[in-house]
């Protein structure tokens, strides 16, 4: 089964990224986690995110799609990137999300594709 583990990350993560004290050992925790799940064999695809700030929104108002640039104020972490497994069950799915070197894991089973 496919599924999709969805990293979330508070500001202070986002900006360990480009920090250069916090950058290394930001990384770190990264490096180790995706040479594990390449080892494994089960990565199907990842990527992280840009920072929200760099984001765009689209909302649909009176019918009409509206951009609404960066992320919505009120929110504490935001989605930082994903991987999509081909793991056996959720069980293992868990197990992999709770490795992550985040808080925050959302973890969701991906809907087949249509053949």
């Amino acid at each position: 089964m496919n599924v999709t583990l969805m990293f979330y990350e508070s500001q202070d993560d986002f900006a360990a990224r480009t920090d250069p004290a916090r950058q290394q050992e930001y990384l770190a925790g990264w490096t180790h986690y995706v040479h594990a799940l390449r080892e494994a064999g089960i990565v199907v695809f990842g990527s992280g995110l840009f920072a929200p700030e760099t984001a765009a929104t689209m909302k649909r108002r009176g019918g009409e799609m509206v951009v609404q640039d960066g992320p919505f104020p009120e929110t504490k972490e935001q989605l930082g990137g994903i991987f999509v497994l081909d793991v056996p069950d959720l069980d293992t799915a868990l197990e992999w999300a709770a490795r992550g070197p985040v808080d925050t894991v959302e973890v969701r089973q991906n809907i087949p594709a249509l053949k």
